[in-house]
């Protein structure tokens, strides 16, 4: 990095080098103008010298454009400065090309609008008066050795069908985050894009929140209610691309086609018609890097999930088949440029911040995602095992229940053992109910509402519903990721408006009147006491699972974490009144966990001296002792070692 800086000239050099090569242009209809150096505070009236365009500007009224030559990456972008124009005004900046003049909203823009017509954007300045400037309450939460993170979406938190805001969020979506247990929430789509049914993962002003939320204020007020509440506060991050827009876009910014982005077929992404970042450029490293410690600086964020980067990191986008070889990481499709700049973000960040959490999606798994770069790696402190939400939804809508492969799903949970500790595990994301999908709650129950599932299929769906989220959980890694509406089974998918669907809301809310009674309830009490077990028990930070009894036939798996023993029984109809699973600790073991207990909807097929269990002094499972367990049909419960007996 020190190295790319000595080599990038100062903004004053880079002016007068620009002036030499434009002395002899055409006469311009734009007004003269400079660039800002060094960052100093500057007005309009003293950017622009001609005393004719002076009179001009001083007769315009908002929104008025301030005129500069604009460099990205310049020394000033870092600095505090503040525009001639007053608190709330609308502007745009101008080039002047060889193709003409370009009008656009400034690639640094904090605050975002569409004009009236809905058509045109204007960045807003937002600078408030000293008085009004927003004061922070609380401090960043410490980080848990267990993160439980709750994803979520501000503009479908809501049960009506509209948009809903930043305030709306703070005040009802958040006290529920805390009631359900969980540590952490994570933002998606909260940067500024310009269609709304791109879910955010087109941006078009990286620096902004989205205006249709409410104000820069209004989102601080949510990240610092939630300190409040010991939550902390992720941003799913998309520097993978950028959306293809140009007014408010990056797109053709200053007119060039490679001003952040490659030229040509790399320039774009093979299917979704996104830009493509120019790594190698130390102007784009930039504005990215800068852009990540602007959101902890102004709105102390506490961590990013770094979305798709699959995209970034190889020139086909991450669409070819990677089968483990070591030779697929480090061939001529592999971005160096993008491996560095991922380097130097986690580098950055930790170093400015070291309380800050980073957490990486790749569907590659590339070697080393969450080493440190002084070993090779690229710094992440967690990596998403974006395996399990596959296989889990092709089980339920593709696999007889009783063709279930419990080996398939132990393989596919403990994926990467050597990376466990640094895994996050989810059965279910947005990704499951919005990208075309069903969530798992609609594929297992279907209409619930119009009772149109009969009593067997809704206690399959919630007993599977509860297993699947309870062996997720338990069985690896530290960190833990929910959907908004998933704890309590939304019946829903979720579908934003669009031409297709004649811009409708039905399904771009989440309906929290459910959890008043029914299943749903149900559900959330299950999750909710699934979370609290992890807080009172530290069962996730416990260390690596000890995988001892895994039966196909049977289907019946069992592990142990710590003094934490953990049995399912897989299979659709079979009960086992005595079955033998194996432990390493003599004992008592006393059930603490039980998916079949009426208050989360099962049916308490176990009777009350069932609960409390002693260790056969017997060799099973490759472990010393023998513990005889009640097995109801699609089921499972947590033990735990409440006393220890000296054979």
């Amino acid at each position: 990095m020190e190295k790319i800086m000595e080599e990038t000239p100062d903004p004053e050099t880079r002016n007068k080098a620009w002036k030499e090569q434009h002395k002899n242009d055409p006469p311009s209809n734009l007004p003269p103008f400079d660039v800002i150096d060094k960052g100093k505070e500057y007005d309009i009236f003293n950017v622009v010298s001609s005393p004719e365009w002076l009179e001009k500007i001083r007769a315009k009224k908002p929104p008025l454009a301030y005129w500069l030559e604009t460099r990205k990456g310049r020394k000033a972008w870092l600095k505090k400065y503040s525009p001639g124009i007053p608190h709330g005004s609308k502007y745009r900046v101008y080039f002047n090309t060889p193709s003409g003049p370009l009008e656009r909203v400034p690639a640094w823009a904090t605050y975002v609008q569409p004009d009236t017509d809905g058509k045109q954007a204007y960045a807003i300045h937002w600078e408030p008066p000293p008085e009004c400037v927003f004061k922070w309450k609380n401090k960043h939460p410490k980080v848990p050795k267990s993160l439980r993170i709750y994803e979520c979406h501000v503009g479908i938190s809501g049960s009506e069908p509209k948009i809903s805001s930043f305030n709306d969020f703070t005040e009802k979506v958040l006290p529920h985050v805390k009631e359900a247990g969980y540590n952490a929430i994570q933002l998606i789509g909260v940067i500024e894009h310009k269609d709304y049914f791109t879910v955010g993962y087109r941006v078009t002003n990286f620096y902004a929140v989205s205006s249709r939320y409410g104000t820069p204020d209004d989102f601080k007020r949510l990240v610092d209610e939630a300190h409040g509440l010991g939550l902390l506060v992720f941003l799913e991050i998309v520097h993978s691309y950028s959306a293809a827009d140009e007014m408010v876009g990056l797109s053709l910014f200053d007119g060039s086609n490679d001003c952040y982005f490659h030229t040509g077929k790399r320039g774009h992404h093979k299917y979704w018609g996104t830009r493509m970042f120019k790594y190698g450029d130390p102007d784009v490293l930039h504005f990215l890097l800068s852009n990540l410690n602007w959101w902890v600086v102004e709105y102390q964020i506490d961590g990013f999930q770094f979305h798709s980067l699959s995209s970034m990191m190889y020139t086909h986008n991450g669409f070819a088949s990677f089968t483990g070889d070591l030779e697929e990481y480090c061939n001529q499709y592999v971005d160096k440029d993008a491996l560095l700049y991922l380097i130097l973000a986690n580098e950055i960040l930790h170093y400015l911040h070291p309380h800050i959490v980073t957490i990486a999606e790749d569907v590659t798994v590339y070697p080393g995602l969450c080493e440190p770069p002084s070993q090779g790696g690229l710094g992440f402190d967690y990596y998403v095992n974006l395996s399990v939400p596959e296989m889990w939804s092709s089980f339920l809508e593709n696999v007889p229940d009783h063709e279930w492969s419990m080996s398939k799903i132990v393989s596919t949970l403990i994926r990467n053992t050597q990376y466990a500790d640094k895994m996050l595990m989810y059965a279910e994301n947005h990704n499951q109910s919005i990208s075309g999908g069903r969530s798992f709650a609609e594929i297992l129950f279907g209409e619930i509402g119009e009772h149109a599932q009969s009593k067997e299929s809704l206690l399959r769906g919630c007993s599977l519903h509860k297993m699947i989220r309870l062996i997720t959980f338990t069985i690896g890694g530290r960190a833990y990721l929910n959907f908004m509406g998933n704890e309590f089974g939304h019946p829903k998918r979720v579908e934003f408006p669009m031409p297709s669907n004649n811009f409708s809301f039905q399904l771009a809310n989440r309906r929290w009147d459910l959890l008043a009674n029914g299943l749903h309830r149900d559900l959330f009490c299950f999750d909710k006491d699934l979370m609290k077990l992890d807080e009172n028990e530290k069962i996730r930070s416990r260390g690596l699972p000890l995988i001892h009894h895994v039966d196909d036939t049977t289907m019946v798996i069992s592990y142990m974490r710590g003094p934490f023993l953990f049995t399912f029984n897989f299979h659709p109809t079979n009960a086992y009144e005595r079955y033998n699973v194996g432990v390493e600790e003599a004992g008592e073991y006393q059930v603490i966990l039980n998916t079949d207990e009426t208050k989360y909807g099962g049916q308490a097929l176990m009777k009350d001296d069932q609960y409390l269990r002693r260790t056969i002094s017997k060799r099973i499972d490759g472990l010393r002792n023998c513990l005889e367990v009640s097995l109801p049909s699609r089921s499972a419960q947590v033990y735990k070692l409440s006393r220890i007996l000296r054979v």
